[in-house]
């Protein structure tokens, strides 16, 4: 799939020199053989104003590393435990109960409820992964969940996709009414840039700005909402596998890309290791969905926490739909494969185990 080969980044030369003095610093982590040309070469945005170009950022060229194993002992299932509930106290601190209340309740109501975390720790892993700390990364990790919320308490309203029931709870509309909904998850948005940037610490301004900027394209005209738009518009016509395909690279895979690259801007990832992590992202990101329009055809709504089968009742376009239940299913571990041959290049430390198992929990979930 050609979004495979490409990658995205913000083009302008604060941003390129940016990138290129986070790769003089570290150049003990790259090949010498990378140089200076190499890592200013065209990489134009499909999210920068007025451009539709894309250039393939072929690193594979240069960077061949042999397949990784990452700790096989790595103890996933405690870490997302661990992890889940140091994010949920965070995003309890970031969100407390203040007048006015019934905004504040409808926010937390849903933000807290439950969930498996996934974009937080996303942005967690990619941070310490090229050396950052949790701590760094949390507020961005905080943020992130915010807008993912927002995203499905926006999603479910009756004019959008029209739903009762969210992770196992009634909706948010259906709680506290449409009108409060809608305010809940716009107040929610707001707050998560807010939150990076009052709450983010010990990381230099230039690289929590560019986390911002990438974070904002993520949601913007070109990211979860171009997705929508064209999911919106879509409705009731034909669509082939590549109008498929970017749709949920955009609704979807968006903001989990911005999870993982925004984690490693945070914590000093040179702009290799940066493109690397991305196009691991997109990876995960598309298998995401992949798995979801699996699971809406194989599983029951007491399984999944959300209606079941709402798809086929739709009409509405899938990958099982296009490609066959057994092709889309083929095509999820080509994405796991895929994304694990990018991680491949940062070798077998344990500090690449979380995203290496990430993939794998995307592709085998059953929620």
């Amino acid at each position: 799939m050609a979004f495979l080969k490409t990658i995205t980044t913000h083009e302008n030369s604060l941003f390129s020199r940016n990138l290129l003095c986070d790769h003089l610093k570290n150049t003990s982590k790259t090949p010498s053989s990378y140089c200076t040309k190499q890592v200013l070469m065209k990489i134009r945005a499909a999210n920068a104003v007025n451009s539709t170009l894309v250039q393939t950022f072929n690193v594979e060229e240069v960077l061949t590393k042999p397949r990784i194993s990452p700790a096989p002992e790595f103890q996933f299932e405690e870490y997302m435990k661990i992890s889940g509930k140091r994010i949920n106290r965070a995003l309890d601190e970031a969100v407390p109960v203040q007048k006015p209340e019934v905004i504040h309740e409808a926010m937390r109501y849903s933000l807290l409820a439950g969930g498996k975390r996934v974009r937080p720790v996303l942005c967690i892993a990619s941070c310490e992964l090229v050396g950052g700390l949790e701590s760094w990364a949390m507020p961005m990790a905080c943020a992130l969940e915010m807008i993912h919320t927002m995203s499905l308490i926006h999603d479910d309203l009756p004019c959008m996709d029209n739903d009762d029931l969210r992770r196992g709870k009634p909706t948010n509309h259906k709680v506290y009414g449409e009108e409060t909904a809608i305010l809940a998850g716009d107040a929610l948005l707001s707050l998560a840039f807010e939150h990076v940037a009052d709450a983010t610490d010990k990381v230099t301004p230039g690289r929590v700005v560019r986390a911002i900027a990438e974070l904002g394209s993520a949601v913007g005209s070109q990211g979860l909402v171009a997705g929508q738009i064209m999911d919106i518009c879509s409705e009731g016509k034909d669509v082939n596998l590549k109008d498929l395909e970017y749709i949920h690279v955009h609704k979807t895979s968006k903001l989990l890309e911005a999870a993982v690259v925004c984690g490693a801007i945070l914590g000093g990832g040179n702009v290799i290791e940066v493109e690397k992590l991305r196009k691991y992202a997109r990876c995960i990101g598309l298998l995401f969905q992949v798995v979801d329009d699996i699971l809406d055809v194989t599983k029951s709504s007491e399984e999944l926490g959300k209606t079941a089968g709402k798809d086929l009742v739709t009409d509405k376009t899938t990958y099982p739909k296009l490609m066959g239940l057994e092709r889309a299913k083929k095509f999820a571990t080509e994405l796991v494969v895929q994304a694990e041959e990018e991680l491949s290049y940062f070798g077998s430390s344990t500090r690449v185990a979380p995203l290496y198992h990430l993939a794998k929990y995307i592709a085998y979930r059953q929620n």
